[in-house]
């Protein structure tokens, strides 16, 4: 095992899928001559060259239409977006092309692009710079969407998903870059569509993704204090979702807070909520808890900004809430 951030294992998934196969390139702003905004491709225009790392034009629409038409060829691009935000200057070509490209053909063509780069909020970044985009992408059959929350995880995704032969939308996170964690030496490859218990628990399952559970583990440990046991399930994957490990975990605890990084309108968590009072209504003993941001603009203030971003303290709330210990 080896101690690497998770910019580095973004890096290293990338580096290890484009030695193994050719087809394979990056495009995307400043991922080349600078190493990526986020330093997420140190080196690899050294090592891959211009044809294969290359640096694009602030044209999100242009470069996004350029994947489409290269995966469809042949190619297997990995499209770098500096953040999200950005890419709703390309969206049309993401929905209406990559994602039906498939279905539109009758099977003759197929699109695998990976789509990465951040997600959500990052600070003082303003209401334009700190959108929450999972739940869009996921509204959308053809693609699939992962959120890792750590840099094992992210490794292993990432070759899954540039391995993967339908476009992926692969979302990351500024504040999760400097994360450190250990990784496997050799090469591994981590499923898509699997859930991960990341803290066994037998009283409540809180269930997150993203760099949002980091709170979720930081209530679970104080609870732990006043002898509640909090499950936590990271989803890893949005679409598909691993429903049966969140209805096995419900089934066990009885109870379920779910904790997520974006609005509360038709939000993930809506969906988690809808398919468990369908599919294990009988096992609940108390009405499902999520917390989201404020259903407003992300704020610039950093104090607004704290009351509208979920927090330990909130999940503590929920926990305590669905137990009727508050």
């Amino acid at each position: 095992m080896k101690t690497i951030q998770f910019r580095e294992a973004i890096c290293e998934a990338m580096t290890e899928e484009m030695r193994r196969d050719e087809s394979i390139y990056l495009m995307g702003e400043e991922v080349a001559e600078y190493n990526g905004a986020y330093k997420a491709s140190k080196g690899m225009l050294d090592e891959f060259g211009e044809k294969r790392v290359i640096d694009t034009p602030i044209a999100e629409l242009g470069f996004a239409g350029v994947a489409v038409g290269s995966a469809m060829n042949g190619l297997r691009p990995i499209v770098e977006y500096m953040t999200f935000n950005f890419s709703l200057v390309g969206i049309d070509q993401i929905i209406n092309n990559a994602a039906k490209i498939r279905q539109m053909s009758g099977g003759q063509f197929n699109c695998p692009i990976v789509f990465r780069g951040p997600t959500a909020s990052a600070g003082q970044l303003g209401a334009t710079h700190s959108q929450a985009f999972e739940n869009w992408f996921a509204n959308t059959p053809g693609l699939k969407v992962i959120v890792p929350s750590n840099p094992y995880d992210a490794k292993g995704l990432l070759k899954a998903a540039i391995r993967d032969d339908d476009p992926v939308i692969f979302m990351e996170s500024e504040q999760m870059y400097g994360d450190k964690m250990e990784v496997p030496e050799g090469e591994y490859i981590i499923p898509i569509g699997v859930a991960d218990i990341k803290r066994e628990g037998t009283d409540v399952t809180v269930v997150s993704f993203g760099k949002i559970i980091k709170e979720a583990y930081k209530a679970a440990d104080e609870l732990a204090k006043e002898g509640i046991s909090v499950e936590i399930v990271d989803l890893r994957t949005v679409r598909p979702m691993d429903h049966d490990a969140i209805i096995t975990s419900v089934k066990k605890t009885n109870r379920l807070v779910i904790l997520e990084e974006a609005w509360p309108f038709a939000s993930v968590s809506s969906e988690i909520t809808y398919r468990i009072q369908d599919e294990a209504f009988d096992y609940l003993d108390a009405p499902i808890k999520r917390i989201t941001t404020s259903d407003t603009p992300a704020p610039y203030s950093p104090v607004l900004f704290e009351k509208w971003i979920p927090n330990a303290q909130n999940v503590i709330d929920a926990v305590k809430e669905v137990m009727y210990k508050k």
